[in-house]
């Protein structure tokens, strides 16, 4: 189904495949020997080292399992299947804050992508929103906590 697929990088794939191969490695390894440990120590009735190894596991299989959900539905996409002279996915986005007379740039990922810190910024976001299939010049305005933030579109590249 195309509305399952999760569209990344071929860098984000192979990160994704990477973790998940430590994951079931040394990560399901770590948490046996902590598991192991905690056994030794006697009653799990009352073991508080057991109960949070046990969790640990949990969350540890919760992840492995997502991340083989995402990889059975990745579809990697490539800047150049997308024209530059819009905004798009892979977009790198050059904008003014006009409040604060301020540039920034982004790039423009899937969700799975987005990290703030590194101006990765989700297409999905509500400024990621306004900002798909604008152009050059373009004033696209965003909600945020403090009221509406006016951005000018100064550049667009791959």
């Amino acid at each position: 189904m195309a509305g399952d697929a999760v569209y990344v990088t071929r860098e984000h794939l192979e990160a994704l495949r990477a973790e998940l191969q430590d994951l079931k490695g040394r990560g399901r390894k770590d948490i046996a020997q902590k598991i192991a440990e905690a056994r030794s120590h006697g009653d799990l009735s009352e073991n508080a080292d057991y109960d949070a190894a046990k969790h640990a596991q949990e969350l540890l299989e919760i992840r492995i399992s997502r991340l083989e959900s995402t990889l059975a539905k990745a579809q990697v996409i490539n800047a150049s299947d997308f024209p530059d002279d819009k905004v798009y996915i892979l977009s790198r986005v050059k904008l003014l804050n006009k409040k604060v007379n301020a540039e920034i740039e982004y790039l423009m990922v899937s969700p799975e992508e987005a990290d703030f810190e590194q101006n990765k910024l989700s297409v999905t976001s509500p400024l990621g929103k306004a900002l798909m299939g604008k152009v050059v010049g373009d004033v696209v305005e965003t909600k945020v906590p403090a009221g509406i933030i006016q951005y000018e579109i100064l550049g667009i590249s791959k």
